[in-house]
């Protein structure tokens, strides 16, 4: 049985995701996903919940911003990070459903 895709993706697009899926190949980076996903996290607040020094988590979260997986504000001397791209949010979704 042969599957027939509905129509052909680009190779910009799959080259797109393809570093999207690196980037996220990570479980820590998937975690603070998963964590910003609830709402909006600092470094401090993320390191703690990861378990991860700040000079750790910091790196994780500028490689996702990079990429456009996270977007970050400032608030005072604090920057808070929350999840730009809707799409990390459906690997997770798809996570779960295969989760054993």
């Amino acid at each position: 049985m042969s599957i027939k895709p509905k129509s052909g993706i680009s190779m910009e697009t799959l080259e797109r995701c393809a570093a999207a899926f690196r980037v996220l190949s990570h479980a820590h980076r998937l975690k603070i996903v998963e964590l910003l996903a609830e709402h909006d996290l600092a470094v401090g607040e993320l390191a703690d919940r990861l378990g991860l020094s700040q000079a750790a988590c910091s790196q994780h979260l500028n490689l996702m911003r990079a990429h456009g997986l996270l977007a970050a504000r400032r608030d005072g001397k604090t920057v808070y990070y929350e999840v730009a791209n809707p799409s990390a949010l459906k690997i997770l979704e798809c996570i779960r459903k295969h989760e054993a």
